[in-house]
């Protein structure tokens, strides 16, 4: 598991310094914190070291990250990426398994990272980025975008989740704690969405209906891509999962469902991360932390910077906790005049 980050002068985010991270790690901010840079910033590090030396990958650590940083954040020049106004590089540092990744480089930097230091051995491992919209009706655009256009407007997070839901599903014995989240994740669907071979499309089916993914909602494709990265095992027990927004497009109760099916997967290995600005999200983890007994840590967005708590010892001070229990207060007083 990553065990710590660290981050200097990484575009918004002046100073990160999260540690003794978990089975499950949240982000809580709002609109324009930072919070998804931090995951996308986690994200490039980790797909870093998932491509550094597999199969005939011939290229090094540091461009292999260059190429990463380019396309995930999409910036002309990645010094472009240093904080604005800062005087000092910006830093990266990402511990996995109590083994550092990191590296530093100056605003002037446009396609060379010099200051690099690995001590990650190479992941057979996928990790995947799932962000707030879905994928699967915009699948074969993104995928033309990169090649043969090579144009900036999906970044990497959805170019490498487009590709990684071409593999086809795979019969036969999953993990089992995979396989009661499939069956979950139906439940949670209502019904199944599969790639049609015959159409060359994606297809919602309910019973003995099929829907096409265009006319899907937007809450029943998001979760169908969790179970799809399930079902073609592209991801295994050591995978780490980055989740934007997990309330996005869904109804509060879909959104409990999909946390304990999140809980379940941790439960087997692979660690979440995921930013919102949901109080639902926020309490439904802190239930689970409470239920399973588990260190749940988050770092919230304040007006002073970012402050590191744990879910299992109590809901967080943050300007969302505030905001909900302003409103329950003022529920409260006008049901009592």
């Amino acid at each position: 598991m990553i065990n710590q980050i660290k981050l200097d002068n990484f575009g918004p985010l002046s100073n990160i310094n999260w540690s003794a991270l978990g089975k499950i790690n949240l982000v809580i901010g709002g609109n324009g914190s930072g919070k998804t840079f931090l995951l996308k910033a986690i994200y490039s590090s980790l797909r870093t070291l998932e491509e550094y030396k597999r199969g005939n990958e011939q290229r090094s650590a540091s461009e292999i990250l260059t190429d990463k940083l380019y396309w995930t954040f999409q910036a002309e020049k990645i010094g472009d990426l240093v904080s604005k106004g800062a005087d000092a590089p910006l830093s990266s540092s990402l511990t996995f398994d109590n083994n550092n990744f990191s590296y530093s480089f100056g605003k002037d930097t446009s396609k060379q990272i010099s200051n690099l230091e690995n001590h990650v051995p190479p992941r057979a491992n996928n990790s995947i980025f799932l962000p707030p919209k879905e994928v699967l009706s915009l699948q074969h655009l993104i995928l033309k975008s990169r090649y043969p256009d090579k144009l900036f407007g999906f970044d990497d997070t959805y170019y490498d989740l487009a590709q990684a839901l071409l593999l086809p599903t795979t019969k036969g014995r999953n993990y089992e704690e995979f396989a009661k989240s499939r069956r979950k994740l139906e439940d949670v669907l209502g019904g199944v969405v599969e790639y049609d071979e015959v159409s060359k499309s994606w297809v919602f089916i309910k019973g003995r209906h099929k829907f096409p993914i265009g006319v899907t909602a937007e809450g029943i494709k998001k979760i169908a891509i969790l179970d799809t990265l399930l079902g073609n095992r592209y991801l295994d027990t050591n995978s780490v999962v980055l989740i934007d927004e997990p309330e996005s497009a869904l109804h509060p109760t879909a959104i409990s469902q999909l946390l304990d099916i999140v809980a379940m997967l941790a439960e087997r290995g692979i660690q979440f991360f995921m930013a919102s600005h949901s109080y639902f999200v926020v309490k439904k983890l802190f239930l689970i932390a409470q239920e399973h007994g588990w260190s749940i840590p988050v770092i919230s967005a304040t007006d002073t910077g970012w402050v590191c708590d744990d879910l299992k010892d109590g809901m967080p001070d943050n300007p969302i906790i505030a905001e909900s229990i302003r409103l329950y207060q003022q529920e409260v007083e006008l049901a009592l005049k």
